[in-house]
């Protein structure tokens, strides 16, 4: 199996939950189950049948992460020593070349700990393999279902020591 890029924070992050879904969330669905069986008759028992649903879904999210984080590389941006180009890891700080746009601010992750609302950014995403080896002050075009855009790099920035 191929290895999983991901950043320390998102291994951290990855970890938390793997840890919450052992130690809370599992036990929480084991008593539910317990507490819906007590009522008695299971054929109909619809806590019984939710609980039931509820561990699937956790046992099956603690296989996926603790596959992850077993195939995952953990990138640590701060010891890879580039300055100003945009690397695994890297904060840009981005500028669409259209008049009054606004700044964006990406973090290029892995895929397991993307997230739009957070301004994660896939490593796959057509973006991020655009903005990949380029630097501070350098202009890229991406291809998005809306046509071409072109992006300046404003800033680039990396994770301090943790």
């Amino acid at each position: 199996m191929a290895q999983t890029p991901l950043t320390k924070r998102g291994a951290e992050t990855l970890r938390a939950e793997l840890v919450r879904l052992k130690k809370v969330e599992r036990p929480n669905v084991i008593e539910a189950i317990a507490e819906a069986r007590a009522h008695g008759d299971l054929k109909e028992n619809a806590e019984y049948h939710a609980a039931r649903e509820q561990q699937g879904f956790i046992e099956g999210r603690i296989q996926e992460l603790e596959s992850s984080l077993a195939n995952a590389r953990i990138i640590d941006t701060a010891a890879l020593g580039v300055q100003g180009k945009v690397v695994f890891g890297a904060h840009v700080t981005l500028l669409e070349d259209v008049e009054g746009a606004e700044e964006a601010q990406w973090q290029i992750v892995g895929d397991l700990e993307s997230s739009i609302e957070d301004r994660r950014l896939a490593i796959s995403a057509p973006l991020a393999r655009a903005l990949i080896g380029q630097e501070e002050g350098e202009t890229v075009e991406v291809d998005t279902p809306k046509g071409k855009r072109v992006y300046e790099i404003v800033e680039v920035r990396y994770d301090g020591p943790s």
